[in-house]
């Protein structure tokens, strides 16, 4: 066990609960550390149900192919802590989590305060001592409450789709919770806002006109889509013909555009936004994976990995595997017990013969395999259940030696996934 996840795991203690969405602690914690969040690069902030993570890397590859140096901000992580806290386009290394985590800690003076507000310290810390030229700043939950949500006065924001996830912090409706998002609007600070339902834009055109806050909207100052083999971007400085991003998926149409969008604002054009959409590296988003055990345990079939987990993910990955060409398809599901199953499984019906449910390792808010089996038959699928991913690839393999294979429910177990998979 590394010297930073010793703390880590101490940091785990401090707080009763996990999630207790509230500014208090935060503001606290930074002060005593000299508000570090005061001092960073320029903030790009980004809040929404889906899309957070893939914009943001798009982003980050258009601000980069231009010379730039990002640090970036993101939750949860696969397979390691690092993966959180990206400084100037690199990695946290250990001996420098290690020592933020120990100064927040002894900063913290041992009084109550979530894991993911005194991490989020320390990468506000990390941010302050380290030159770069952007900071993007990924909200973990909400927004107006969210422990990223202290930076003053960000250079832009970005709000992501929309959709009804996490009801019992957020609220139940889709308006509340797009309440919530739209919180992390700065008076007089841009905005760019992704396709939403309308219920949810209101909201957010309701936020920006109370603070002065310019929008773009898709659909009205930028719009963004498919035409053949190529992605067409068109806002007021006119219209962009560029490949179709690397990351696979329908969805991903709309979120390279709001990616662009936010790079138009900034300043930037073609070269970047060509970048942003052909130079994104983002794991667990529709991943084909290619080596391995879990790839040798498949025998030919092909194996991906996609770390969608609410009704919003579920209709993502349906229209991705719809796209791809014809093969039988077979799914293997574990997922968080706080999460609408099967809202996530039902687009999914139409696009898989059939589901193999296990649980998450090492992970307490699993979904016992049982449960997550249920919901499959509710939703409609036939459903076995496996101890996990790796009996449940080698079962699929085992019958259907020319299967697509797709493993999804849950970044946690993606996370897994990719640690086991080497």
């Amino acid at each position: 066990m590394s010297g930073s996840d010793v703390i880590l795991e101490r940091l785990m203690s401090l707080h009763p609960k996990v999630i207790d969405l509230s500014l208090d602690r935060m503001h606290r914690i930074l002060a005593a550390l000299g508000n570090p969040e005061r001092k960073i690069p320029p903030v790009i902030h980004l809040a929404g149900t889906n899309g957070k993570g893939s914009t943001q890397a798009m982003i980050r590859a258009g601000l980069e192919s231009a010379g730039l140096k990002v640090h970036a901000y993101t939750s949860p992580h696969l397979a390691r802590f690092h993966e959180r806290i990206r400084l100037a386009g690199e990695l946290i290394p250990e001996p420098l989590l290690a020592e933020m985590l120990e100064e927040c800690e002894v900063a913290n003076g041992g009084l109550p305060i979530t894991f993911f507000e005194i991490t989020t310290a320390a990468a506000f810390l990390a941010f302050s001592r380290v030159e770069a030229d952007y900071t993007l700043l990924e909200v973990g939950l909400g927004g107006r409450l969210d422990a990223t949500n202290v930076v003053p006065d960000p250079r832009l924001t970005v709000i992501t789709p929309i959709s009804i996830d996490h009801t019992q912090y957020l609220g139940d409706t889709l308006e509340a919770i797009a309440g919530e998002k739209a919180g992390i609007i700065k008076r007089h600070v841009p905005c760019i806002v992704a396709k939403q339902l309308p219920g949810a834009r209101e909201v957010i055109e309701k936020r920006a006109d109370s603070l002065g806050a310019p929008l773009k909207i898709h659909g009205q100052e930028w719009t963004s889509y498919r035409e053949g083999d190529a992605l067409i971007y068109q806002d007021e400085h006119g219209l962009m013909d560029l490949p179709l991003p690397v990351l696979p998926g329908p969805h991903q149409y709309d979120n390279a555009g709001t990616a662009i969008a936010a790079l138009r604002e900034l300043g930037f054009g073609r070269i970047e936004a060509k970048a942003a959409v052909t130079e994104t590296e983002w794991p667990a988003r529709m991943q084909r994976l290619k080596h391995g055990p879990l790839v040798e345990a498949a025998k030919g079939c092909e194996l991906w990995l996609d770390g969608g987990h609410n009704p919003a993910g579920g209709e993502a990955v349906a229209k991705t595997l719809a796209a791809m060409p014809k093969r039988p398809t077979f799914l293997v599901c574990g997922m968080i017990n706080t999460k609408d199953v099967v809202g996530y499984m039902r687009p999914l019906v139409p696009v898989a013969e059939s589901l193999i449910a296990i649980s998450i390792p090492n992970e307490p808010n699993t979904l016992p395999a049982e449960e997550t089996a249920e919901a499959a038959r509710r939703a409609g699928l036939p459903v076995e259940i496996a101890a996990d991913a790796q009996e449940a690839v080698q079962k699929i393999a085992a019958a259907h030696p020319e299967a697509r294979i797709l493993i999804c429910g849950s970044l946690y177990l993606a996370g897994q996934v990719l640690k086991d998979n080497g």
